[in-house]
């Protein structure tokens, strides 16, 4: 604390309860001559020009006030130029940020596809160094690839827009976990996962690994795809990301799914759902990915 700021504190203990001013002193470790010390110099001339600058200039603090002081060859010290600054009333307001504040919730575990989609946005550039988005959809259970969408921007409608197409082949989620992107609060993607029933799962600001799914994902596409390809324009760059995206759900092996492509991981799942399900070497052979187990499948 600064000799300024710790007479002032002394200033309010001496005002505000009935003690002496060497116990007040003695209590802050202070010198006494420190608390009752005032300065013989005329500070007004200096509160006069500092007012003056303030009402010309009133969003400059008082370093930026300091500095027109020494254009004008007044040559103050910047710390009594603070201090006359402060005894005047001049410092700036500052209006705090708002922050979003979510609280983290913990991640479900999953047992089937369709019960948690995760979705978010990689950006990139084309050859004429124009900028383009993609929307990536994948299902958190069967790591499969949903939708990769492309253009120049997403707005709240064009998201939907895509998911709509998704929820027509694939049916309603139980849930959908994203970011906090304006196009991703809109009134518009609220209303419309309420009206679909869709639970909205939105991570906390600056905590991207709780969408962790699709941030590995991401990381596979620009290793694999977005670094790898050059792209003339949004038709080639649609082109070569789906080319991408069918690579990686029939052939790509997923380590996490037991090295299984996530198609195929799919469609085991879905064969050992059915009335008519394999037997038990089947089951163990599934169950040996990291992501699905015996107790998973409903096995005894």
């Amino acid at each position: 604390m600064g000799l300024v700021g710790l007479r002032e504190d002394t200033c309010w203990l001496y005002a505000h309860y009935l003690v002496s001013q060497r116990r007040v002193c003695e209590l802050m470790e202070m010198a006494e001559s420190s608390y009752r010390y005032r300065s013989r110099r005329s500070d007004e001339e200096l509160r006069k020009r500092l007012v003056e600058l303030a009402q010309e200039k009133p969003r400059y603090g008082y370093r930026r006030l300091h500095a027109l002081l020494w254009r004008k060859d007044q040559r103050v010290n910047h710390k009594r130029v603070y201090r006359v600054y402060r005894e005047a009333g001049l410092p700036v307001r500052r209006k705090r940020r708002k922050r979003l504040v979510r609280e983290g919730l913990a991640k479900p575990v999953l047992t089937a596809a369709h019960q948690e989609w995760a979705l978010d946005f990689v950006h990139d550039a084309m050859a004429s160094g124009r900028a383009m988005r993609v929307l990536s959809l994948m299902d958190a259970y069967t790591r499969e690839c949903l939708a990769l969408e492309v253009d120049t921007s997403f707005a709240s409608r064009r998201v939907t827009r895509a998911l709509e197409q998704i929820v027509v082949e694939r049916g309603v989620p139980q849930a959908i976990r994203c970011d906090n992107g304006p196009e991703l609060t809109s009134r518009h993607f609220l209303a419309w996962c309420i009206e679909r029933g869709i639970e909205l799962v939105h991570i906390q600001p600056g905590r991207p690994m709780q969408n962790g799914h699709v941030e590995s994902f991401h990381g596979k596409l620009r290793d694999e795809c977005l670094n790898a390809s050059w792209f003339g324009n949004l038709l080639e760059a649609r082109a070569k990301i789906g080319a991408w995206r069918e690579e990686y759900n029939e052939e790509r092996p997923h380590s996490s799914l037991g090295y299984l492509a996530p198609r195929e991981f799919a469609r085991r799942v879905a064969a050992l759902r059915s009335p008519t399900a394999p037997c038990a070497p089947q089951l163990e052979e599934l169950a040996e990915a990291k992501v699905i187990s015996s107790g998973d499948l409903g096995v005894v």
